[in-house]
């Protein structure tokens, strides 16, 4: 008799590291009804005319709606990163739900839920639509840490480049 539990498994792992073995938590494997999955994807992707528009209210807004779609839709989101000009999330997509389909979906029904919520948006952006064609999806194999940890540093790791950029060391006008 097969039991089934509603939260997925973790497994121990014993990994060798330089003369050492030390125990880590290995993936999550969740199952359907005669599968076992571990379909984990980084997707990136911006509003239309990447225009700096998640600050503030659309921020909080923004990331209320995202995990209430990806709940309805049985989508884990494993880390999440709403940055001023794209939204970076790590997300367990079952196999029953195609990548593509999923991100029609999420793309589509927030941009709706943005706008009813936002009705001053369509003077920036027209006539219902948030995001801008298109998104970048890899799959994720066993590295999810790494991006997990890229997802939270990245907000740091582009606020120090802007200030590296912007730094004038001459006065342009002085002559």
């Amino acid at each position: 008799m097969q039991r089934n539990s509603p939260l997925p498994r973790m497994v121990i792992v014993q990994v060798a590291g330089r003369g050492r073995k030390e125990n880590t938590m290995a993936q999550k494997a969740n199952s359907l009804a005669h599968t076992k999955w571990m379909c984990k994807y980084h997707i990136v992707f911006c509003p239309k005319y990447r225009r700096k528009a998640i600050y503030n209210q659309y921020r909080e807004d923004l990331g209320q709606i995202l995990r209430q779609l990806c709940q309805w839709k049985g989508v884990e989101i494993i880390e999440g990163h709403l940055m001023p000009d794209h939204v970076h999330m790590l997300a367990g997509i079952p196999p029953k739900t195609g990548v593509s389909s999923f991100m029609g979906y999420l793309k589509g029904k927030s941009s709706l839920l943005m706008f009813d919520r936002h009705a001053n948006l369509k003077y920036k952006f027209g006539n219902r639509k948030f995001w801008a064609e298109g998104y970048y999806v890899p799959a994720v194999g066993l590295n999810e840490a790494t991006i997990a940890k890229y997802i939270r540093e990245q907000e740091q790791a582009d606020i120090a480049l802007d200030r590296l950029s912007v730094k004038e060391y001459e006065d342009p006008f002085k002559k």
